[in-house]
């Protein structure tokens, strides 16, 4: 941690006349309540000037984008951007957002390797028989174009994971401008993201970082052609009806051991869905179904999960989350007031284990359910936080199943994969050791977000 002395860092948005320092700013503060930084918020003109500057400018072309954003995650990850070493950014954003150190070190090596691919990785989404320009001699007897739906893409960013500003790469690589909107508790990654970029060769007008109030950051959503925002079920709802606003709510990723799966041979797999990233991620696995008795399989996670020390974040052998003292107190009281009838086999007493200096790690816990359809199992923590049940084949078997981004399933029933594949709101299956965390460049999160960025039309040229 930084020194009490040290006076906090001036952290300006990043606007498309350059940095930006405002005289309204947010104090950024570690998990020790310890100011980090000041972050200017900008005024709703100066974000308005700054999204309609964006349209009006033109993108980069393909291969210049591609170099521009290969580059950019090299910088990000291993360079010194703005004179900020990549320790020191991992310090800092450890101390404010209390993931731990070598997590956010890993999440960041993962977004620069992102950014070196998207280019390659966004005609995953390509519809196989579209051209990429209205140029392409295809179009001369008439063909589909892939096109983008706007020019600008507003991000809503959130602060439980470095990860998450990979996926408005994706944008960059198809020729968007974007705003992003960063999260208050941890704005260091976009910010070094965007300065990144910049470094290399990005011009102002392609990418600008504004950080806002809330008031107006819903009336950016508006200004914008397209937006994404991350949030709990309230944003989800809020932007259901919306065809220009992708929302990206809870993840409720789960495991499912059918009959006869050797647990302990699978123990390191259920452990690590569930806990690896310190828990964070909407893709930590938050309920595990077992076809049979779930009591062995909750104690057996139980066992393996509170050995996770309890240490501040910058400490490399820190593996939990960590969070203000009171904060952590109020997701402990919020949790028990969701618990209800579920058999706590570990955090019986309390999630929080108090660090002394004002910040508290919040500990595993792991609840026993006695039936599938239990309302316990739809809820989602942000740390290592998991609901056991049983699951039979029988009625309507998948209803607990339903509405999961990342599903880890151990069984060899053809049948059964087949209907989880095929069931629509199940985003991601993974069959075997595969943690529910495990993904690569090229593959599809919420669908791909090129499916919402871009659009097909007929041209025909000639």
């Amino acid at each position: 941690m930084r020194s009490p002395s040290t006076a906090p860092a001036q952290l300006h948005a990043l606007g498309i006349g350059g940095p930006y320092q405002s005289r309204n700013r947010e104090i950024v503060r570690a998990v020790t309540s310890e100011p980090v930084a000041e972050l200017s918020l900008v005024p709703w003109l100066f974000a308005q000037r700054n999204i309609r500057a964006l349209r009006r400018a033109t993108p980069p072309d393909p291969a210049r984008r591609n170099k521009l954003l290969t580059r950019a995650g090299w910088l990000f990850a291993s360079g010194s951007v703005d004179g900020v070493s990549p320790d020191a950014y991992h310090r800092t954003v450890a101390e404010v957002s209390g993931i731990p150190i070598s997590v956010v070190r890993h999440l960041a090596q993962e977004v620069g390797a992102y950014a070196a691919t998207a280019c390659e990785s966004v005609r995953q989404a390509r519809p196989l028989g579209a051209a990429d320009s209205w140029r392409d001699e295809r179009t001369k007897l008439g063909a589909g174009v892939w096109t983008r739906r706007g020019e600008v893409l507003m991000v809503h960013a959130p602060a439980n994971s470095p990860a998450v500003h990979t996926a408005w790469l994706d944008a960059l690589a198809l020729g968007y401008r974007v705003a992003i909107r960063p999260s208050g508790r941890e704005p260091f990654t976009a910010h070094r993201l965007v300065a990144a970029l910049r470094q290399v060769g990005y011009d102002n007008d392609q990418v600008v970082l504004l950080p806002t109030d809330h008031p107006t950051a819903d009336r950016l959503v508006a200004e914008a052609d397209v937006a994404i925002a991350f949030g709990a079920d309230e944003v989800a709802r809020k932007y259901a009806a919306s065809t220009l606003v992708m929302p990206f709510g809870p993840g409720r990723s789960k495991i499912l051991l059918t009959s006869g799966v050797d647990v302990v041979r699978h123990l390191d797999t259920i452990t690590e869905s569930i806990a690896s990233h310190a828990g964070t991620g909407c893709v930590n696995a938050t309920a595990v179904f077992v076809e049979g008795d779930p009591a062995p399989v909750a104690q057996a996670i139980a066992t393996r999960l509170g050995g996770l020390p309890s240490l501040p974040p910058g400490d490399e052998r820190a593996r939990l989350p960590v969070r203000q003292a009171a904060v952590a107190r109020t997701v402990d009281a919020y949790l028990w007031a969701k618990a209800g009838n579920a058999r706590p086999l570990l955090g019986a007493d309390t999630v929080v284990h108090e660090l002394g200096d004002g910040s508290a790690v919040l500990r595993p816990a792991v609840f026993l359910l006695d039936r599938q359809d239990a309302p316990q199992a739809r809820i989602e923590m942000g740390f290592p936080c998991v609901w056991v049940l049983p699951w039979r084949r029988e009625g309507d078997w998948m209803a607990p199943l339903r509405d999961t981004l990342s599903l880890t399933v151990f069984t060899d029933d053809g049948e059964l994969i087949e209907s989880l594949v095929t069931e629509p709101t199940i985003n991601k299956i993974h069959v075997g050791d595969h943690p529910t965390t495990w993904t690569r460049p090229g593959l599809p999160h919420e669908g791909y977000l090129g499916e919402f960025l871009m659009q097909t039309k007929a041209v025909v040229v000639g």
